[in-house]
């Protein structure tokens, strides 16, 4: 069927959506031409509405090109005045903003969007919130904008969110990110489906490119979607309070629709999961329940790199003092709480009731930069290394231990590579010399001998039980009465 559809439909069905899209560029870009923010505003002016009309059409016309003959839309869509906000999951792919194009509501988009030929005017003309990289400050100035449409009763188009704020394989919803439920007003939640025998919509961070779901998509005969409007959701006066637990009970009331599991991971989990250093994280590591401990903490992802160098001073000055659970909340400076109890117990070696408190350093340094291994094992080095600065074998197993969050790992074979001249104890400067001749060092002396034993070291790049990463399944993300898996325990 692909053969066949590659050689006829497929080339017919890209040529005829291109030039949909290129046919709505005109009209997106005279309806853009001179708009302020007052125009807005304003109820649309009779020719506007023509021009809504018009490209809505086209849009149709567009998605009818890619085989989706009939969109299934059930529930009914609030009006802006009823819900400023609809919330959007689960996300699973950019063809996502199908439901876009069909309501024309705002979304919240990256600067960098708007430059992008035909299809940033396109955006520009749905008057996005758009997000900007290179300014730090995005973050608050995104979710004021949002919070001062949501406030206008009505006057603004309403905003689309997907809370997930990354593309999942509909499996389970993760955590939703709170900036749409901040305004504490009420949204609409809204589910998609695609109930296709066969499924070449998905696209995540793992899997077909991009162009690859565009093709096999547009080989399907036929391809089916679903948009449900549930109820609009009311917070209540906790909730207008707390945006996390505004956003956990929307996400309930979706998954519940959907028919699928939550998991408290998010993509920043992911990242961490997947991310491409040096030393790849198992399957079986405490870092996953670490990061989470670390955001209900409250230490901001934004400020967190900040909080890492004052951690990191602090502990150099305790040197190898080890604390109680008293010490380590004056020393992260927040009170003592089932969080921080969690979080000192993932630490908490012999059960003894004292900690490495620089153990906890490495570990929110490799949460801090997932990717950037050597950095993480220099600080380390920092905080372990002697006077002469030179740390031992059984130091450099504490530290690889912390940095993967593993309970076992035999650096012998590593440790006796780096120490050419048999010394018993290695500098830094050793170690970042062998890593740059050894870049796989990991792979070749730690996981190559440690495959299969009883520490568990598989690597994170296996294939994943449910598209987000290899330990992300949602079967057990409900389970709060697990066990913590404790770092050396």
């Amino acid at each position: 069927q692909i053969a066949f559809m590659t050689l006829t439909l497929f080339p017919i069905r890209l040529f005829f959506a291109a030039f949909m899209m290129l046919l709505a560029w005109p009209f997106a870009f005279i309806a853009s031409m001179g708009s302020d923010e007052q125009e807005l505003e304003k109820p649309l002016s009779w020719w506007r509405k023509i021009v809504d009309i018009l490209l809505k059409a086209i849009m149709r016309m567009m998605w009818l090109a890619g085989g989706f003959h009939w969109i299934n839309v059930k529930g009914r869509r609030a009006l802006p005045a009823e819900a400023a906000i609809l919330t959007v999951a689960p996300h699973s792919s950019y063809f996502d903003a199908i439901p876009v194009t069909m309501t024309f509501a705002s979304i919240v988009m990256k600067a960098e969007s708007k430059d992008i030929p035909v299809w940033g005017t396109l955006i520009k003309y749905i008057r996005p919130v758009f997000v900007s990289r290179s300014d730090q400050d995005s973050r608050r100035k995104t979710v004021e904008e949002i919070k001062r449409r949501a406030q206008s009763d009505g006057k603004w188009p309403q905003i689309m969110i997907f809370p997930e704020g990354t593309c999942t394989n509909r499996s389970c919803l993760i955590t939703f990110k709170p900036g749409a439920f901040i305004p504490g007003v009420p949204v609409q939640p809204v589910v998609l489906r695609y109930p296709n025998k066969l499924d070449t919509i998905t696209w995540t961070w793992q899997g077909p490119g991009a162009f690859e779901i565009l093709w096999l998509t547009l080989c399907q005969f036929h391809n089916s979607v679903e948009i449900e409007f549930l109820p609009v959701y009311i917070p209540s006066e906790e909730e207008r309070k707390n945006p996390v637990l505004y956003a956990n009970n929307v996400r309930r009331v979706m998954a519940e629709a959907l028919g699928v599991s939550v998991t408290d991971y998010t993509f920043e989990d992911c990242q961490l999961a997947l991310a491409e250093g040096q030393l790849r994280l198992p399957s079986d590591t405490c870092l996953l329940e670490f990061a989470k401990l670390v955001r209900s903490l409250g230490l901001k992802p934004e400020t967190l790199e900040d909080d890492l160098d004052k951690y990191a001073v602090s502990a150099m000055k305790m040197k190898k003092e080890k604390v109680d659970l008293n010490e380590f909340s004056a020393y992260l400076e927040f009170p003592v709480s089932q969080t921080l109890e969690s979080m000192f117990a993932l630490f908490d070696e012999n059960e003894d009731g004292v900690i490495d408190i620089r153990e906890f350093v490495i570990a929110l340094s490799v949460v801090c930069k997932p990717s950037k291994t050597l950095e993480t094992i220099q600080l380390a080095f920092q905080l372990y290394q002697s006077e002469s600065g030179t740390i031992t074998e059984e130091d450099l197993a504490q530290i690889l231990k912390t940095a993967m969050g593993v309970s076992q790992i035999d650096v012998t074979h590593l440790f006796r590579a780096v120490d050419e001249e048999g010394k018993g104890n290695i500098t830094y400067d050793d170690f970042y010399t062998f890593a740059e001749l050894h870049p796989h060092f990991a792979e070749d002396y730690l996981y190559a001998d440690q495959m299969g034993a009883e520490s568990g070291l598989e690597t994170s790049s296996l294939s994943a039980p449910n598209g987000i990463c290899t330990d992300f399944s949602p079967d057990n993300a409900g389970d709060t009465k697990k066990p913590l898996l404790k770092k050396l325990n």
